[in-house]
C-alpha cells in the first residue's frame, strides 16, 4: 500500500482531533465536543468589553447615559492611537456592574476592518491565544500589533464574526460583574455548526441550551419560532440567533443583552438620560426584555429574570 503525504496529513489530522458523534442536546445542532488540544487563554468577564463606536460629538453624552443607566464609573477619556496604521480616536472605558463598554469616538477615518468588531476580549498570553483561534477554525484578520498599553490581534470566527483579543503589559484588576452580559450572535442555520465548534473549542466553552423552537417574539416575529443556543465559557456569555435574516429592526443591530434586577426601574433610568425605548417590553424565556438605543445610536437588548 503507497502511502501519500496527503494521507500522512489525514491520519495525522484524526488522530489530532478526534471523532466526536452527534450531541443528545434537545436543538437541532449537534453540537460537537471540542477534543482540540489548546490553552485556556480567558481572564474572566469583567475584561471582556463590548466596542461602540460613536460620533466624536455624542461621545460624552453616550458615556453619560451608560452611567445613568447602568451605574458604574469610567477611566479617564483620552485620544490615542489604537490601530496598527494611523488613526487617531477618543477612547474611554466604561465599568458598570452589568458589562464593561469601551467607547471609541474617531477623529480620523477608521481604518479596515475597525469598527466591524463586536467585542474585545482580554487574554492570559497574545501568542498562545492566537495558536488557539487559529487552531479552532478562526482567521487572523489583523496580526498581532502593540497599542499604547499592550498588544492586540482582531479574529474571525466561522459566520463572519469578529472579535478582538488584546492584552496588556500591566494586567488590570476589576471587581467582579454582578451579572454576566450575553454577546449576541446572530448566524444562518448554515454557519451556526462551524461556529459553535469553533467558539467553543477556543473558549473552552460549554453549551448552556440548544432551544429548537425558542419563540419568534425574541427577533421580532411573535408567531413563529427559531433555533437558539446558549454559550457560557470564562470569557462570559454568548447566545447564538439563528434565522434565516428575515429580521425587523432593530433585531440584529444589537451586540449585547444586559441583565438588570428590574427592567422597568432600568428603563425609567434610561428614558430619563436620553435613551430611547425602541422595543417596549415583553416577556419569553423566563424573562422580561426590551431594546433600547442610547444618544449615539448604540442598540441593546436589557433583560431581568422573570420574578416567580
Amino acid at each position: 500500500m503507497r502511502i501519500t503525504r496527503a494521507s500522512v496529513a489525514a491520519v495525522t489530522v484524526l488522530l489530532i482531533i478526534g471523532y466526536v458523534g452527534p450531541s443528545s442536546l434537545p436543538g437541532t445542532l449537534a453540537v460537537a465536543q471540542a477534543t482540540i488540544a489548546t490553552s485556556n487563554v480567558a481572564v474572566g468577564p469583567q475584561y471582556d468589553t463590548t466596542h461602540v463606536y460613536v460620533a466624536p460629538g455624542d461621545f460624552d453624552t453616550f458615556v453619560a447615559s451608560l452611567v445613568a443607566t447602568f451605574g458604574g464609573t469610567t477611566s479617564k477619556k483620552g485620544v490615542f492611537t489604537v490601530t496598527p496604521t494611523p488613526s487617531k480616536t477618543m477612547s474611554q472605558l466604561v465599568l458598570t456592574p452589568v458589562g464593561t463598554i469601551s467607547v471609541f469616538g474617531f477623529e480620523t477615518p477608521i481604518p479596515y476592518p475597525f469598527g466591524a468588531e463586536r467585542t474585545g476580549y482580554f487574554v492570559t498570553d497574545m501568542d498562545s491565544a492566537i495558536r488557539a483561534a487559529r487552531a479552532t477554525g478562526a482567521d487572523i484578520l489583523v496580526s498581532r500589533f502593540p497599542d499604547p498599553i499592550g498588544l492586540d490581534a482582531v479574529i474571525q470566527w466561522p459566520g463572519g464574526v469578529n472579535t478582538q483579543i488584546y492584552w496588556h503589559t500591566v494586567a488590570p484588576s476589576y471587581a467582579p460583574l454582578q451579572s454576566i452580559p450575553e454577546n449576541r450572535v446572530y448566524v444562518s442555520s448554515y454557519a451556526v455548526g462551524a461556529f459553535v465548534r469553533s467558539f467553543r473549542a477556543f473558549s473552552h466553552g460549554e453549551v448552556i441550551s440548544d432551544e429548537a423552537h425558542a419563540p419568534g417574539v425574541e427577533i421580532g416575529r411573535p408567531t413563529d419560532t427559531y433555533h437558539r443556543i446558549r454559550l457560557q465559557s470564562k470569557f462570559g456569555k454568548v447566545t447564538v440567533l439563528i434565522t434565516d435574516g428575515h429580521l425587523p429592526y432593530p433585531y440584529g443591530r444589537e451586540m449585547t443583552g444586559y441583565e438588570v434586577a428590574d427592567l422597568s426601574e432600568t428603563l425609567s433610568k434610561a428614558k430619563a438620560a436620553g435613551v430611547s425605548v425602541i422595543v417596549s417590553p415583553y416577556k419569553a424565556d423566563n424573562r422580561n426584555a426590551a431594546m433600547v438605543q442610547f444618544p449615539g445610536g448604540y442598540v441593546a437588548e436589557v433583560h431581568s429574570a422573570v420574578r416567580k
